[in-house]
């Protein structure tokens, strides 16, 4: 068969194809796409025959499935095919989140995870149907441009400073920084003067490894001053326990510790900083489909935003 010729194609064989590509399991893609795993089994001896490749053997380990080099060459260009469609498909029908049946692709930095992504979920159970799902990861430090380029996700959001240059993108929110203590810290709770911030030992959120290294760390070195870097944890949630079971400090934006003033006192920066900036972002050919429109308007509200863009 002559594979050029896209009118001999069965269009569906090629989204199971993804399916599969993407779960190298032939049970979890058949339950991905809501058939029987039978029916996806007959599936991919079509698409071996289509493509004269066996695409997927059987992993040696016994579990799963290993794709061929075929597929894997195959993987990225099927995935930006079934995107580009899905945006023409999309600008020609709206979208109504009580009766469709979607999965909504939404990678979160550390921090929008708490400030957007719980609000996020909370939304959803009353914006839309059943049948619409949003799947949540974390961001891929330098990944997002090619995941959103590639259609593996469908909105990012992070702090601004992390947006891909070649997406759109929108501002869902601005903070201060300040710098939180425990209840009861040695240094008191008076006035917080720049030689005691320098001092003082830093908890950094950071999911990179290497130097210990902040945000803030940027631009006290555009002042020409280091901090006391202490200790670097993965994730922002770690934070308050560690603050409140030790003497290090922290800076971070405002909102992500509104609720921990029972146990954490905050207090404002002794030097200029520019403020917290978390922003959403997608690809430009998705601007105007309707169901991410839909999901960016929602993601809007979660931020506090009552007219989505």
């Amino acid at each position: 068969m002559d594979i050029k010729d896209i009118s001999s194609v069965d269009l569906n064989l090629l989204v199971s194809l993804d399916a599969l590509l993407a779960e190298s399991n032939v049970t979890r893609a058949a339950a991905r796409l809501h058939i029987s795993q039978p029916a996806l089994s007959a599936q991919l001896a079509r698409l071996r025959q289509l493509f004269g490749d066996p695409l997927l053997l059987p992993a040696e380990s016994g579990r799963g499935m290993t794709a061929t080099a075929r597929a894997l060459a195959l993987r990225t260009p099927l995935r930006k095919a079934l995107a580009d469609l899905g945006a023409v498909l999309g600008s020609e029908a709206g979208f109504d989140p009580h009766t469709a049946r979607r999965t909504f692709q939404v990678a979160l930095g550390d921090n929008a995870t708490t400030l957007v992504g719980v609000p996020l979920i909370e939304l959803l159970g009353c914006s839309a149907g059943p049948g619409v799902q949003i799947a949540m990861s974390m961001t891929e430090p330098g990944a997002a441009a090619t995941l959103l380029e590639q259609g593996e996700i469908d909105l990012l959001i992070d702090a601004q400073r992390a947006i891909p240059q070649s997406a759109k993108v929108r501002v869902l929110l601005t903070q201060p920084f300040v710098m939180a203590q425990r209840k009861g810290h040695p240094r008191g709770t008076g006035t917080l003067d720049f030689e005691t911030y320098l001092g003082l030992r830093h908890v950094v959120a950071s999911p990179l490894r290497g130097p210990l290294h902040g945000y803030m760390d940027e631009t006290l070195e555009q002042l020409g001053y280091r901090r006391n870097l202490a200790l670097s944890v993965p994730q922002f949630g770690m934070v308050p326990a560690v603050l409140d079971k030790s003497d290090y400090v922290s800076t971070l934006p405002a909102g992500l510790l509104a609720g921990y003033a029972d146990r954490l006192d905050m207090f404002e920066l002794p030097f200029d900083a520019p403020p917290f900036a978390l922003a959403m972002a997608w690809h430009p050919r998705n601007h105007k489909e309707p169901g991410l429109e839909w999901l960016r308007g929602l993601a809007a509200r979660a931020a506090g935003i009552s007219v989505a863009a």
